[in-house]
């Protein structure tokens, strides 16, 4: 049973280490610091420390503790035992009554693992994403499935979410549908309006962003010839902000580099892409985030994947999962290029994913139940069925 004493802010760890941690738990972080229920303890632990550092501030979170984990090169099971230990004994020093984890990274895995071994109950936002193959995307998808197994209270960003923990056994009344924080984040940072578009021209503008370790090598190779034939339309700015890991510029300058109507950047502040995202026409994306994000601002997405673990803007008509095949891709961003009717119905179909108010349910349900003293322990999940 958890007998924090009322009167006491919940002491609250949020560990995030990536950029789309951040900007998914910023609107957690700063909804803490609006009353007197909690005291937010940020940790970052430097899985993107150039990519966090450079847009913490501007999302209005402040940093508790910075780890500096990562190594050139460094294995996944290096990363995972170096992030545990660390983990442990910040969470030893720190002694919060919750950790906070955010979606399927590596930080995420090992931030609930080490609170689960130092008996620290775990809240999971953004849970409940499957694909149902697990190594794809890898290892995001095991990373989510683990992370499962681990919290107590599971913050599922829409009801497909939800139903995919209570199959697989959570207590329905440790699942809650909230809607996804980033949501949140991108109509906060909107409606400060500093950022600034990385679009140059009056052109149509397309938006690409690349990085999953499944599409590294050949795969993004081909992505990036299949953009070099969108370029050579002549009547397209196609913007790709390159993201850090080498493996990711390894595959895509060679195919690239300094090719006309093909913009190579460094990754935006969350500031300017958000803005950069407001005003392009097109998403091409490998990544996660943005298939929630350009549904929010009705920008047609094509996801360069295989598998999808929010199929929700798919079934809605949003976005499309269309593989990695170089003349595939070509073909489907022409058809949205020059086919306003299919532009306009992918682009008046509606967001699955929430209305901005995420954040507020999360500290909602974590403050009722502290407050009513309820378990704060896993509870046992039902047998797997045999049927």
């Amino acid at each position: 049973m958890s007998t924090h004493p009322s009167a006491v802010p919940v002491r609250a760890m949020l560990v995030l280490g990536t950029r789309p941690e951040a900007i998914k738990l910023a609107p957690v972080a700063r909804a803490m610091t609006t009353g007197t229920q909690f005291e937010p303890i940020v940790v970052t632990t430097g899985q993107h420390r150039e990519m966090l550092h450079q847009m913490l501030g501007l999302l209005g979170v402040d940093v508790r503790v910075a780890l500096d984990v990562m190594r050139s090169r460094q294995q996944l099971s290096e990363l995972t035992a170096r992030l545990v230990g660390e983990l442990g004994e910040v969470m030893r020093q720190q002694r919060p009554d919750l950790v906070v984890v955010q979606g399927d990274t590596t930080t995420a895995l090992t931030g609930a693992l080490a609170a689960f071994y130092e008996k620290i109950p775990v809240a999971h936002v953004e849970a409940g994403l499957r694909t149902g193959v697990l190594d794809n995307p890898f290892p995001e998808e095991l990373n989510r499935c683990l992370i499962g197994r681990i919290a107590r209270w599971h913050f599922a960003p829409t009801r497909r979410a939800a139903r995919h923990l209570t199959d697989e056994g959570v207590p329905a009344e440790q699942v809650f549908t909230t809607g996804n924080t980033v949501i949140d984040n991108l109509l906060w940072v909107l409606a400060e309006g500093s950022g600034t578009s990385a679009f140059r021209s009056g052109a149509k503008r397309i938006l690409v962003t690349l990085h999953r370790r499944e599409n590294q090598g050949e795969r993004m190779r081909g992505m990036g010839r299949a953009l070099g034939r969108l370029a050579e339309r002549g009547d397209v700015e196609i913007v790709l902000p390159l993201h850090k890991s080498p493996a990711v510029r390894e595959s895509l300058l060679p195919e690239l580099e300094g090719r006309a109507g093909i913009s190579l950047i460094e990754p935006l502040d969350y500031l300017d892409f958000a803005a950069t995202l407001a005003e392009c026409d097109l998403v091409l994306t490998d990544s996660g985030g943005i298939q929630e994000e350009a549904p929010s601002l009705s920008k047609p997405a094509l996801v360069l994947r295989t598998t999808t673990e929010r199929p929700e803007a798919v079934e809605a008509g949003a976005a499309r999962l269309i593989g990695t095949d170089p003349d595939v891709i070509v073909g489907a961003a022409t058809t949205l290029l020059d086919d306003p009717a299919e532009y306009r119905r992918m682009a008046r179909a509606g967001n699955p994913f929430g209305d901005g108010q995420a954040a507020t349910r999360v500290l909602a349900q974590l403050a009722e139940d502290f407050a009513a003293d309820v378990p704060v322990t896993v509870a046992a999940p039902r047998p797997y069925s045999t049927a």
